[in-house]
């Protein structure tokens, strides 16, 4: 293969290609198929989680609320049946009896009278609280008469102040009213019923709203729902994930094989076993590399055979040959005869180093460079190798040396120097082998990665070789995964790109 000077008229264009936009890191999916799976199971949980809490927090809010308006029911009927009690008695016996009551134990009601309506603190107004008022005040106007006045308020226990606001409810015996049972000061419900009296005082009685929570307000779900919550969600998850990483895990072995597969390392055949698909895959994954392996030895033994036979007839003519009495048709027929037999040499030697049946082992990759180099400059033609290797790299050592090494002997034979620079990262290890040529047109770049293609017509193996070097570089390094790029330097030459994957 030879490369020609690029004239004036085969300047490239280069076209602009829209730059794509990245998408924020919050807005992209992950890429390994566990995660993506583990998050749309995560998020089926949470959506399905979210959607059962929030019909059962209905349904728990509405079951209360009915039984708290059914026990406001209750307490009305008792308050009016204390309030007719204490309008049959006497004025004189009123507080007798509330006395004794008292001493007794207190009814369900703190009662007292009161010359004048009291000032009740109320608490903040709800759905709830309002029903419980306009159903006690419904009540108690029906079991009382609609001429009787009748004020109900709803207060919070921690600021309501009986006897004339002069003592805090919190602060009475416990014998004198159920309010006792309070459970949280500042927030249970107390009901206050004021109804005027036929001497126009006024009966005050206060009583606490049972509830089940202890209070009127609605509330979110609680601590011990929500600790339920994560735990759930937690043992789906960690279920989850060991579930569909035993079902992935045969999916990596395949990826595994195949990687090694086209980088030429011999694998073991895959386990049948798992899932219908899984098995099937692998039993189509090991039928596929029986057949890869069968058509690569098929094809080597056809070269062989090939070469050796074409090494017999190929003597005899050059031995005819000899024979010619003609000096100048005798030296065309063995320069005929030795191009037919560097042909037939280059086609095995290109199965040979591409077939790639060494075992891949840790390279230093910089030290074979500079031992490319050295090589190089000990022929009087100089290597500058820049760049530094962060690791070892994985692979075969003399088909990479083969590679690298075909690389910089066309850089050398056509720019004469050369400039290796290495640059190495998590993700790949990117070699550029630089020289100070003519360059390739850009028509050509890839026509010239074929076999037996030369941009320079001559078959002299004194002007490029009969065209395999590319070829087979390019097989090698695509072996183990990567791939090699040509292009122009903007200052002269050709700049050859190797690209390593490091994973």
């Amino acid at each position: 293969m030879c490369w020609q000077p690029m004239s004036d008229a085969s300047t490239t264009t280069v076209s602009k290609t829209p730059v794509r936009r990245k998408r924020p890191a919050w807005l992209r999916l992950p890429n390994s198929l566990l995660t993506r799976i583990l998050a749309v199971l995560l998020l089926a949980i949470f959506i399905a989680q979210g959607l059962s809490s929030a019909l059962w927090f209905t349904q728990l809010q509405s079951r209360q609320n009915t039984m708290v308006l059914a026990t406001a029911e209750q307490l009305a009927l008792s308050m009016a049946t204390t309030a007719r009690f204490f309008n049959s008695l006497p004025l004189n016996y009123r507080h007798i009896v509330l006395d004794q009551l008292r001493r007794m134990g207190g009814s369900r009601f703190f009662i007292s009278f009161n010359t004048r309506q009291l000032p009740v603190p109320v608490s903040e107004d709800s759905d709830l609280k309002t029903s419980i008022l306009d159903r006690v005040h419904d009540l108690l106007t029906r079991e009382l008469g609609y001429q009787v006045s009748i004020d109900t308020q709803l207060s919070i226990a921690r600021d309501l102040r009986v006897f004339n606001q002069a003592i805090p409810l919190m602060e009475l015996p416990p014998g004198w009213g159920h309010h006792a049972l309070v459970l949280d000061p500042d927030r249970t419900p107390i009901l206050v019923v004021q109804i005027q009296t036929e001497d126009s005082g006024w009966l005050y009685m206060a009583t606490v709203v049972p509830t089940p929570t202890g209070t009127l307000d609605t509330e979110t779900l609680s601590a011990e729902r929500l600790l339920f919550l994560g735990l759930t969600v937690i043992l789906i998850s960690l279920a989850a994930f060991l579930l569909v990483r035993s079902f992935l895990r045969p999916l990596a072995m395949i990826s595994r094989a195949a990687d090694e597969l086209g980088k030429g390392n011999d694998h073991p055949p895959i386990a049948e076993s798992g899932s219908y698909e899984v098995a099937r895959a692998a039993r189509s994954f090991n039928a596929m590399r029986h057949r890869i392996e069968r058509y690569i030895n098929d094809r080597n033994r056809f070269f062989s055979a090939i070469s050796h036979d074409l090494r017999t007839p190929i003597t005899r003519l050059r031995l005819r040959a000899e024979l010619l009495d003609d000096e100048t048709l005798r030296e065309k027929f063995c320069q005929d005869l030795e191009d037919l037999s560097d042909l037939a040499q280059g086609a095995l030697q290109s199965i040979n180093d591409t077939t790639l049946r060494e075992e891949s082992t840790k390279i230093d990759i910089c030290q074979l460079l500079r031992r490319l180099a050295e090589t190089a400059e000990l022929e009087g033609e100089p290597v500058a190798v820049n760049g530094s290797c962060r690791r070892m790299f994985i692979g075969k050592p003399l088909a990479l040396k083969r590679a690298l090494g075909n690389l910089l002997d066309n850089a050398l034979f056509y720019g004469k120097k050369a400039e290796i620079n290495v640059q190495d990262d998590e993700r790949q290890l990117r070699i550029t082998i630089r020289d100070y040529g003519p360059g390739i047109p850009e028509a050509a770049r890839q026509r010239v990665f074929e076999p037996y293609v030369r941009l320079e017509s001559s078959r002299n193996r004194n002007t490029g070789g009969a065209g395999l070097g590319l070829s087979i570089a390019r097989s090698i390094i695509r072996g183990h995964g990567g791939n090699v790029l040509l292009s122009n330097h903007p200052e002269g030459g050709l700049l050859v790109t190797v690209l390593l994957p490091r994973a």
